[in-house]
């Protein structure tokens, strides 16, 4: 039974995983990210688009604006940076 209760406090929940646009590359290790989500307007029922920029870590200083990259939620790593850098799906051409 004592196994059964400690395997499930160490399980995690689920991280939010977004797929976005780099926009700026400017600082040190850390890029943002365009995310665009279509959501539907609660009165009026017309489709938006609802862009949110998230600060990604990037360690090794690779990415270039207008590269396609899969982020991931993390642990604070700044004052704003809640993201990391998964994988690159497209590079810019």
């Amino acid at each position: 039974m004592t196994d059964e209760s400690s395997t499930e406090s160490t399980e995690r929940n689920a991280r939010k995983v977004r797929e976005g646009i780099v926009t700026s590359n400017k600082m040190d290790r850390t890029a943002v990210v365009t995310v665009t989500e279509r959501v539907r307007h609660p009165k009026y029922s017309k489709t938006l688009q609802q862009d949110k920029k998230l600060y990604v870590h990037d360690e090794t200083n690779d990415l270039n604006i207008g590269v396609r990259v899969r982020v991931m939620e993390t642990r604070p790593l700044s004052k704003t940076k809640r993201w990391r850098v998964v994988e690159v799906l497209e590079r810019a051409r």
